[in-house]
């Protein structure tokens, strides 16, 4: 195989941002160039809420299609944008280290969550971050909306809204961290799952290709999304479902790799929520998700999950 690995990725400037440090990574680690392929998506195409689109996958298919016909080797995913059951043909070959997956505010006159009066008007698109927002009990008017980073934050120093929240790692990404007036603690606001790690996908038969993007995969960021997106799974829900789920790893007492798990389900008037967790091997994510999952179940969280509907 010879000539430029060609990658697919969308058009946003964070994702065109995103595809670059993983094309960049490709070439440091084989010394092949790569070619971004921009590719549209049925997310990109609609100003419309996620769950109207169809939840979970409109920023992905187009680019799996691409993959499928052969018109690109490899693409770039924010890894909570993807379906959690698996593609068949497909992999996910690489989960390079992980930024940041905490959520972050920004407000106008750096206040923090805290510091916005009752009635402040804050911005977001997640129903998981519209149900925790509630759920904190400040008397805050949560807005959707939709639209890229800029657009978003734009809302805030036009005036529009008082404050957005958004993920840290897109921000970090964007070099746009400045902007930030409070990262927000998990045990308040916990993040989505897989929030902050790429996936980078190829055919499963392409074997040069899987190879070379081995290089790339973190073992600690692969294993914690792994027990965040098992507990999505278990639950039977998608992206539009006020799902949150935060893995971290840790050192266990015999020396090994241990996981520490913990997720949410909130209904989404904020009035209830179950939470839980729990931590093992790290090699045993998978079983710790679906476990966690599980107990939330038992405690109620299927009925809060179809009132959110």
């Amino acid at each position: 195989m010879s000539g430029p690995i060609r990658l697919g990725t969308r058009r946003s400037e964070l994702a065109l941002t995103q595809s670059g440090h993983v094309a960049e990574a490709i070439t440091a680690a084989c010394g092949r160039p790569v070619e971004l392929v921009h590719i549209t998506t049925d997310g990109d195409r609609s100003a419309a809420a996620i769950s109207q689109l169809g939840g979970t996958g409109v920023f992905v298919s187009a680019l799996r299609d691409a993959l499928h016909a052969g018109t690109v080797d490899v693409a770039v995913h924010s890894y909570k944008d993807l379906p959690t059951a698996d593609e068949p043909g497909l992999v996910i070959a690489a989960v390079p280290p992980r930024e940041d997956p905490r959520d972050a505010l920004v407000a106008r006159d750096g206040l923090s969550l805290g510091e916005l009066p009752a009635g402040a008007t804050v911005g977001t698109g997640a129903p998981r971050r519209v149900a925790q927002l509630r759920a904190l009990g400040l008397g805050l008017e949560v807005v959707p909306i939709r639209g890229n980073v800029d657009t978003r934050m734009g809302k805030v120093t036009s005036g529009e809204l008082d404050a957005v929240v958004l993920a840290r790692a897109g921000l970090a990404r964007l070099g746009r961290l400045d902007a930030v007036t409070e990262v927000l603690d998990p045990l308040q606001v916990l993040p989505a799952p897989a929030q902050g790690a790429l996936a980078v996908e190829c055919r499963s038969d392409d074997d040069v290709t899987r190879s070379l993007l081995a290089a790339l995969d973190d073992a600690g960021a692969r294993a914690c999304v792994a027990a965040e997106r098992t507990v999505l799974a278990t639950l039977e829900a998608g992206c539009s479902a006020p799902v949150a789920a935060h893995a971290e790893i840790g050192e266990g007492e015999d020396g090994a790799d241990e996981l520490y798990l913990r997720a949410s389900v909130t209904a989404i008037d904020g009035s209830d929520a179950v939470r839980g967790s729990t931590s093992g091997p790290a090699t045993d994510a998978a079983r710790l998700g679906r476990e966690l999952a599980a107990e939330l179940l038992d405690r109620g969280a299927a009925a809060l999950m179809a009132a959110s509907r």
